[in-house]
Protein backbone atom coordinates (compact mmCIF):
# COMPACT_ATOMS: atom_id res chain seq x y z
CA UNK A 1 0.00 0.00 0.00
CA UNK A 2 1.07 3.50 -0.75
CA UNK A 3 -0.05 6.79 0.72
CA UNK A 4 -1.14 9.36 -1.84
CA UNK A 5 -1.97 12.98 -1.11
CA UNK A 6 -3.38 15.50 -3.58
CA UNK A 7 -6.00 18.24 -3.74
CA UNK A 8 -9.52 17.24 -4.80
CA UNK A 9 -12.04 20.02 -5.39
CA UNK A 10 -10.04 22.41 -3.21
CA UNK A 11 -9.57 20.00 -0.31
CA UNK A 12 -6.38 18.11 0.57
CA UNK A 13 -7.04 14.37 0.61
CA UNK A 14 -4.90 11.40 1.52
CA UNK A 15 -5.62 7.78 0.60
CA UNK A 16 -3.85 4.52 1.33
CA UNK A 17 -4.05 2.43 -1.82
CA UNK A 18 -1.79 0.57 -4.24
CA UNK A 19 -0.05 2.80 -6.80
CA UNK A 20 -1.69 1.07 -9.77
CA UNK A 21 -5.31 1.69 -8.74
CA UNK A 22 -6.93 4.01 -11.26
CA UNK A 23 -7.63 7.49 -9.96
CA UNK A 24 -11.29 7.22 -10.96
CA UNK A 25 -11.80 4.40 -8.44
CA UNK A 26 -10.01 6.41 -5.76
CA UNK A 27 -12.21 9.46 -6.43
CA UNK A 28 -15.49 7.53 -6.64
CA UNK A 29 -15.11 4.55 -4.34
CA UNK A 30 -12.69 5.76 -1.69
CA UNK A 31 -13.50 9.47 -1.56
CA UNK A 32 -17.21 9.30 -2.46
CA UNK A 33 -17.09 11.88 -5.26
CA UNK A 34 -19.36 10.37 -7.89
CA UNK A 35 -19.67 13.10 -10.55
CA UNK A 36 -17.06 11.56 -12.85
CA UNK A 37 -18.76 8.53 -14.38
CA UNK A 38 -17.27 5.20 -15.33
CA UNK A 39 -17.94 4.46 -18.96
CA UNK A 40 -15.14 2.55 -20.60
CA UNK A 41 -12.11 2.53 -18.33
CA UNK A 42 -9.74 3.00 -21.28
CA UNK A 43 -9.84 6.77 -22.01
CA UNK A 44 -12.25 6.48 -24.95
CA UNK A 45 -15.75 7.60 -23.92
CA UNK A 46 -14.53 10.39 -21.61
CA UNK A 47 -17.52 10.17 -19.23
CA UNK A 48 -15.06 10.64 -16.37
CA UNK A 49 -13.46 13.82 -17.73
CA UNK A 50 -12.18 15.99 -14.90
CA UNK A 51 -9.39 18.56 -14.61
CA UNK A 52 -5.87 18.14 -13.32
CA UNK A 53 -4.13 21.43 -12.72
CA UNK A 54 -6.75 23.11 -14.92
CA UNK A 55 -6.44 20.77 -17.91
CA UNK A 56 -8.90 18.09 -18.99
CA UNK A 57 -7.90 14.51 -18.25
CA UNK A 58 -9.55 11.15 -17.76
CA UNK A 59 -8.95 9.62 -14.33
CA UNK A 60 -10.04 6.18 -15.59
CA UNK A 61 -6.70 5.92 -17.38
CA UNK A 62 -4.40 7.41 -14.73
CA UNK A 63 -3.02 5.35 -11.85
CA UNK A 64 -3.10 7.15 -8.52
CA UNK A 65 0.67 6.63 -8.31
CA UNK A 66 1.08 9.12 -11.16
CA UNK A 67 -0.56 11.88 -9.11
CA UNK A 68 1.77 14.09 -7.09
CA UNK A 69 1.27 16.00 -3.86
CA UNK A 70 0.97 19.31 -5.68
CA UNK A 71 -1.61 18.13 -8.23
CA UNK A 72 -5.07 19.67 -8.08
CA UNK A 73 -7.91 17.51 -9.35
CA UNK A 74 -11.29 19.12 -10.03
CA UNK A 75 -14.45 17.18 -10.78
CA UNK A 76 -17.88 18.51 -11.70
CA UNK A 77 -18.56 18.87 -7.95
CA UNK A 78 -15.74 21.41 -7.67
CA UNK A 79 -16.68 23.50 -10.69
CA UNK A 80 -19.38 25.65 -9.07
CA UNK A 81 -18.49 28.54 -6.77
CA UNK A 82 -20.39 27.56 -3.64
CA UNK A 83 -24.09 27.72 -4.49
CA UNK A 84 -23.42 29.66 -7.72
CA UNK A 85 -23.18 27.37 -10.72
CA UNK A 86 -20.35 27.78 -13.21
CA UNK A 87 -21.45 29.58 -16.42
CA UNK A 88 -21.07 26.34 -18.39
CA UNK A 89 -23.36 24.51 -15.96
CA UNK A 90 -25.89 27.33 -16.29
CA UNK A 91 -25.72 27.10 -20.09
CA UNK A 92 -26.34 23.34 -19.90
CA UNK A 93 -29.50 23.95 -17.91
CA UNK A 94 -30.64 26.86 -20.09
CA UNK A 95 -30.21 24.78 -23.25
CA UNK A 96 -31.82 21.68 -21.70
CA UNK A 97 -28.88 19.57 -22.89
CA UNK A 98 -29.15 16.44 -20.78
CA UNK A 99 -31.31 13.47 -21.67
CA UNK A 100 -30.04 10.48 -19.70
CA UNK A 101 -27.38 12.77 -18.20
CA UNK A 102 -24.70 10.11 -17.75
CA UNK A 103 -22.06 11.81 -19.89
CA UNK A 104 -22.92 15.37 -18.91
CA UNK A 105 -20.40 15.91 -16.07
CA UNK A 106 -17.60 14.86 -18.40
CA UNK A 107 -19.03 16.91 -21.27
CA UNK A 108 -19.16 20.04 -19.11
CA UNK A 109 -15.64 19.55 -17.75
CA UNK A 110 -14.28 19.01 -21.28
CA UNK A 111 -16.09 22.13 -22.51
CA UNK A 112 -14.71 24.32 -19.72
CA UNK A 113 -11.18 23.06 -20.39
CA UNK A 114 -11.57 23.69 -24.14
CA UNK A 115 -12.79 27.25 -23.58
CA UNK A 116 -9.85 27.94 -21.26
CA UNK A 117 -7.42 26.39 -23.76
CA UNK A 118 -8.75 28.60 -26.56
CA UNK A 119 -8.50 31.68 -24.35
CA UNK A 120 -4.90 30.83 -23.39
CA UNK A 121 -3.96 30.24 -27.04
CA UNK A 122 -5.69 33.41 -28.18
CA UNK A 123 -7.96 31.61 -30.63
CA UNK A 124 -11.69 31.64 -31.10
CA UNK A 125 -13.96 28.95 -29.77
CA UNK A 126 -15.25 28.05 -33.20
CA UNK A 127 -16.78 24.86 -34.57
CA UNK A 128 -13.32 23.43 -35.25
CA UNK A 129 -12.32 23.92 -31.60
CA UNK A 130 -15.55 22.33 -30.39
CA UNK A 131 -14.94 19.37 -32.72
CA UNK A 132 -11.72 18.71 -30.77
CA UNK A 133 -13.87 17.65 -27.80
CA UNK A 134 -14.20 13.90 -28.19
CA UNK A 135 -16.65 13.03 -25.38
CA UNK A 136 -19.28 10.49 -26.38
CA UNK A 137 -23.00 11.11 -25.78
CA UNK A 138 -25.05 7.98 -26.38
CA UNK A 139 -28.26 10.02 -26.47
CA UNK A 140 -26.91 12.17 -29.29
CA UNK A 141 -27.58 15.63 -27.86
CA UNK A 142 -24.59 17.04 -29.73
CA UNK A 143 -26.49 20.01 -31.23
CA UNK A 144 -27.59 21.17 -27.79
CA UNK A 145 -24.12 20.45 -26.38
CA UNK A 146 -22.59 22.66 -29.07
CA UNK A 147 -25.11 25.46 -28.35
CA UNK A 148 -24.45 25.23 -24.62
CA UNK A 149 -20.68 25.34 -25.06
CA UNK A 150 -20.95 28.52 -27.10
CA UNK A 151 -23.37 30.11 -24.62
CA UNK A 152 -21.30 29.08 -21.61
CA UNK A 153 -18.12 30.39 -23.21
CA UNK A 154 -19.67 33.84 -23.57
CA UNK A 155 -20.01 34.08 -19.79
CA UNK A 156 -16.65 32.60 -18.80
Amino acid sequence: MGTHTFTLNGERVTVDVEDDVRLLWVIRDMLGVTGPKYGCGINVCKACTSHINGKAFNPCSVPVGAISDDDEVTTIEGLADGDKLHPMQEAWLDRDVAQCGYCQPGQIMAAVAKVRQCQEEGRDLDDDAIEEIRNICRCGTYNRIREAIKAGAENM
